[in-house]
């Protein structure tokens, strides 16, 4: 009885460690969505043909000339009813996006959740190509655009019109199809 209590306490406080660690302090840094406009004059959009959109939190102190960009992972869709399917969603349209995320973890803005970039200028590039920022074509039967390379390009032209052209130091960090792009391009 006693190493049954025992084992149920110890997982409560390792559940609870857990959750502080993917969550922070439980109030994050809430960033709101941005929609890069000018991206679908260059046939940079989604599976769906919206807009791409990222989250942005300008840096400032010592860390206002560096830069962490994070690219949003999210699996790849692999034929016409996964793309269609994916055009409904987060991954596949900005129309879907939540309009704010929780910034936490490396790009959590406090001192004590992330010592090394808590001030550095901070974006998270959403994914809704659907192949890891690396496709290019037009699938006219199904209306599926597969635009990723365009998206990327148009997302790094508008973190340099913010100021990353003149960085000191810029931490590019992906999570599954996102950090597939770090292979393509690094």
């Amino acid at each position: 009885m006693q190493s049954t209590k025992a084992f149920w306490i110890f997982g409560l406080v390792g559940l609870l460690g857990f959750v502080r660690w993917v969550h922070g302090d439980g109030n994050p840094l809430m960033v709101p969505l941005t929609v890069i406009q000018s991206a679908s004059s260059k046939g940079a959009v989604c599976l769906d043909g919206s807009a791409p959109a990222y989250h942005f939190s300008p840096g400032y102190g010592s860390g206002i000339n560096n830069w962490i960009i994070d690219l949003e992972g999210g699996g790849w869709c692999n034929n016409k009813r996964t793309c269609d399917f994916r055009k409904t969603t987060r991954h596949g349209s900005s129309t879907y996006m939540e309009r704010q995320i929780a910034f936490n973890g490396i790009l959590s803005n406090k001192p004590e959740d992330n010592p090394d970039f808590y001030n550095w200028n901070r974006a998270r590039i959403r994914y809704c190509d659907g192949a890891s920022f690396a496709s290019e074509g037009y699938d006219q039967a199904s209306g599926l655009y597969f635009r990723g390379q365009r998206i990327w390009s148009a997302a790094m032209e508008e973190m340099m019109s913010k100021g990353m052209g003149s960085a000191n130091q810029v931490l590019l960090s992906g999570c599954s199809a996102g950090g597939l792009l770090l292979n393509k391009h690094c």
